[in-house]
């Protein structure tokens, strides 16, 4: 769908409304004007402003856009995976206004001039605002230190390598106290590098029967508990993505309660999936970190539910056929996941691991908040009056089917393939003007 202009006035009648400063879903109705919200009324209330428009939600839920902090892009540099166009329409058909993408492209985005780039390239789709994190070393590579302050000031969010763990203690610290300096806030993908490094499957009697390298699951242990250390004796503020194992868990929920400025993410296969998914050599199961053991899935959800997890991401892979299309060793790792974010997550709802109002929270304000989204000119992921008119209408009861080949976007390599989700997609709203239109049954 091609955004146009919104209506000067847009409210929303017929809704369950998600607030996430008060935690309720309740009913009510929402007003926009030129965009942007105006305010709520209770049920009942009649009337629509002279040249507004309205939009019945037949008893859905009305929500922020959804958040996702985590979007790999093809573009610059792999536009064959994927391009901002591409992966815009997925956002979109996913009920996700804003996304956190990934520094590690070709170029990799380490250039203030790159940053400001690809802000303006969201703002050109009109369906997603972007929001790039900043390379933490030149190139990606893990070495030298990029323009922190540079990036910062052109807009990067956070600064990370990407899938790339900085394997170097030194220079990790030395990372660490420059972020504190300037206020800016690190994200580490917790796996030890020369641990993982050639392995492709969880360290396990299911892959020494598959035959495939292993990666211990203490990989990811061992590097948060250095990285922990670290960011005590820096005062830094340090975020961990895509955390898969209940040991990795259990150091980030103690250095919490400890008072340290550390959080985390993680992403829907690691408390939807657990190895088995690869024991028939599924390279779109194929993922990194790789799937878990059962006993870590649940020990994910328990983390979900009492808050040692802050925010739910897509951890969004683009990856064309032919690099799946290899031996499973071999095969890139990495699934698509805007589409179907919302929907695996409120597995963990009908599950009875997380309440509703939880779920929501994870894919909406708590992203936000966690890198200053809510804040100054960077609104987004609350229903507040004046806040962008970012809104996702969903039917949580109405099921669909994944199917490989048929989502929005380029990329198809996703590891939920022929999953049966409830949670669809009605609508999608950026700045008050729709901008995709789901089927309600």
């Amino acid at each position: 769908m091609s955004p146009t202009a919104p209506p000067a006035a847009l409210v929303f009648e017929n809704v369950r409304l998600f607030d996430p400063e008060a935690g309720t879903i309740a009913p009510g109705r929402l007003l926009l004007r030129d965009g942007r919200i105006a305010g709520r009324d209770a049920p009942g209330t009649e009337g629509t402003p002279e040249g507004g428009v309205t939009v019945d939600g037949g008893g859905a839920i009305l929500s922020p856009g959804l958040v996702d902090m985590r979007v790999a892009i093809g573009e610059p540099g792999f536009e064959y995976r994927e391009t901002i166009a591409s992966c815009a329409r997925a956002a979109a058909a996913g009920g996700v206004t804003t996304i956190g993408v990934l520094p590690n492209s070709r170029p990799a985005i380490d250039d203030p001039s790159l940053v400001r780039l690809l802000r303006s390239r969201g703002e050109e789709t009109g369906l997603v605002t972007i929001l790039p994190y900043g390379a933490l070393t030149k190139g990606c590579d893990g070495e030298e230190m990029a323009e922190l302050a540079m990036l910062r000031e052109a807009g990067a969010i956070a600064f990370t390598d990407g899938t790339r763990a900085i394997a170097d203690t030194k220079r990790m610290r030395q990372l660490l106290a420059y972020a504190r300096g300037i206020g800016a806030i690190v994200v580490q993908h917790p796996e030890d590098p020369s641990l993982a490094k050639g392995g492709c499957a969880t360290a396990g009697p299911l892959a020494t029967t598959l035959g495939l390298p292993q990666i211990p699951a203490a990989a990811e242990a061992i590097l948060i508990a250095r990285d922990i250390r670290l960011a005590e004796m820096t005062g830094a503020r340090l975020h961990f993505s895509h955390v898969s194992t209940g040991e990795g868990l259990d150091l980030i929920r103690a250095a919490k309660m400890r008072g340290l400025a550390i959080t985390c993410d993680t992403a829907p296969p690691y408390f939807a999936l657990n190895e088995e998914e690869i024991r028939d050599y599924r390279t779109y199961a194929k993922l990194s970190p790789p799937l878990r053991c059962e006993a870590d899935r649940l020990a994910v959800c328990a983390a979900l539910a009492d808050g040692t997890i802050d925010a739910i991401a897509s951890d969004h892979t683009p990856w064309d056929a032919d690099d799946k299309r290899l031996p499973f060793a071999q095969a890139a790792a990495g699934g698509t996941g805007l589409v179907t974010l919302l929907g695996v997550t409120l597995e963990r709802v009908t599950a009875g691991d997380i309440t509703l109002e939880r779920a929501l929270h994870l894919l909406t304000a708590g992203p936000a908040r966690l890198f200053g989204v809510a804040a100054g000119s960077l609104t987004t992921g609350s229903l507040a009056q004046g806040q962008p008119g970012d809104l996702c209408l969903f039917d949580p009861e109405a099921e669909w089917t994944v199917h490989a080949r048929e989502l929005p976007g380029r990329a198809q390599n996703t590891p939920f393939d022929r999953r049966t989700l409830r949670g669809r997609v009605l609508g999608t709203w950026k700045a008050g003007q729709r901008v995709f239109e789901g089927a309600a049954s």
